[in-house]
């Protein structure tokens, strides 16, 4: 099939390359030239496990293409995809529209014959309808169908979950439009993918509901780590014996720093401010939103504690500040509350990621990227394990770090107490008691 993508960032361009991966025509379009010229060259803007390979590929068998043109791919294409942002408006909690629905007027002026339209962006409850209203003012109906089919993929594991899906959700109000859909889905559904067929209203909300299911399970486990600390228990015994039970299931319940990323913080603040709308009080998942809010200035003051609070000229080394690993995202990361604050206070702060350098830490002269972990952890007073890269989860601290005593706050538990016995090691975990 003939697909065009619209918007080249997490969303449109994994999905784009996994469509071209499966034989599929595809052409990713975006606005911004000198992004489109590196895709191109077969440079990534993002990282991604595996993501390069595949466009270096697509590109050589013809498959996979790159374009500003938005009006000529459309016309090339019979299937067009609005992978475009939607992130927060700023200074409320409803999501920002304003690209999809100028992605619509766009297309409004060039369809002139039947074309599918699909929301893959995450976006509210009846912006399908939203977006057929604005098409009708230039379009007949029957040149067209408008659906949503969300994503579900995971920074970091983004490849595998388009190609080994749990389930492909459909949102079509026509049958012509869903059977053309299933068959794009077939070589997914043929490897074992639920195949599910709603309205596009009800495939709209699954995607918030899911997101904000998930923020949930974090937050509930990260407020019992805070009991646990506080009787002695630990809570990985805790997971494991909650995870076993499975109407509840393991993923999703380990204890550590607040959720971050692209997805549950702003979907979770959209799906409450949809449900005000419709004069509905979603109170369970804005307890999650407050309680998510509130994580990072709990574990910093744990911080403080382990400096006696006396942070000013205390070297600090954080390990990994991505929301979590195999990602380059620093979006709502809780690096990004903890360093500033840290930084203020007086610290002299020294940070390592596997993805390089991050700007957003650029103003701050008293924070400093190194460009190893030995780099990182010269006369640190105190180790912040914050992302769970693998590069961290086998390190000889005692080697790694001259001093005399080691302060380590494994933010992750990526260690277990008793391998960190040591007297030079004063080990800190989170909801171990």
């Amino acid at each position: 099939m003939k697909l065009c993508m619209i918007g080249t960032g997490y969303v449109g361009l994994v999905s784009g390359v996994c469509f071209s991966d499966l034989g599929n025509d595809v052409i990713c379009v975006d606005k911004d030239l000198s992004k489109i010229n590196d895709l191109k060259d077969g440079k990534i803007p993002i990282y991604e496990p595996g993501l390069d390979e595949l466009v270096k590929k697509n590109i050589k068998n013809h498959r996979l293409n790159f374009s500003t043109d938005l009006k000529n791919s459309v016309k090339k294409s019979d299937i067009i995809f609005i992978c475009v942002g939607t992130p927060t408006k700023k200074g409320g909690s409803s999501a920002d529209l304003t690209q999809v629905f100028g992605v619509a007027k766009e297309l409004s002026k060039t369809i002139n014959k039947y074309k599918i339209i699909i929301t893959k962006s995450t976006v509210p409850v009846t912006t399908g309808d939203e977006i057929e209203k604005i098409l009708l003012k230039k379009i007949n109906k029957n040149k067209f169908s408008v659906i949503s089919n969300p994503e579900f993929l995971r920074e970091g594991e983004a490849i595998r979950d388009f190609i080994y899906p749990d389930r492909v959700v459909v949102g079509s109000n026509d049958k012509k439009s869903s059977r053309i859909l299933k068959n794009l889905y077939t070589p997914l559904i043929t490897k074992g993918a639920k195949y599910i067929n709603t309205s596009r209203r009800a495939a709209e909300l699954i995607k918030y509901a899911s997101n904000a299911f998930l923020a949930t399970k974090i937050t509930f486990i990260n407020e019992l780590a805070n009991l646990c600390e506080k009787t002695n228990i630990n809570v990985d015994d805790i997971s494991i014996g909650m995870g076993l039970d499975q109407r509840i299931g393991s993923r999703f319940l380990r204890a550590g720093p607040a959720y971050g990323g692209s997805c549950f913080p702003k979907d979770t603040k959209a799906i409450t401010s949809t449900a005000d709308k419709f004069s509905t009080n979603l109170s369970v998942i804005k307890s999650v939103i407050k309680s998510n809010e509130n994580r990072s200035e709990l574990l910093l003051k744990r911080v403080y504690q382990m400096l006696n609070n006396k942070v000013k000229n205390k070297k600090i080394s954080f390990l990994g500040v991505t929301f979590k690993a195999n990602t380059d995202d620093m979006r709502d990361s809780s690096s990004l509350t903890m360093i500033p604050a840290l930084s203020k206070k007086g610290a002299f702060i020294r940070y390592f990621d596997p993805t390089g350098y991050k700007k957003e830490f650029k103003k701050f002269k008293n924070v400093t990227y190194a460009k190893s972990i030995s780099r990182c952890l010269e006369k640190t007073d105190l180790v912040i394990i914050h992302t769970e890269w693998n590069d961290f989860k086998s390190l000889d601290f005692l080697k790694l770090i001259k001093n005399k005593k080691i302060n380590i706050y494994d933010m992750r538990n990526l260690y277990t107490p008793n391998k960190m016995t040591n007297r030079d090691i004063k080990y800190y975990s989170v909801g171990r008691g």
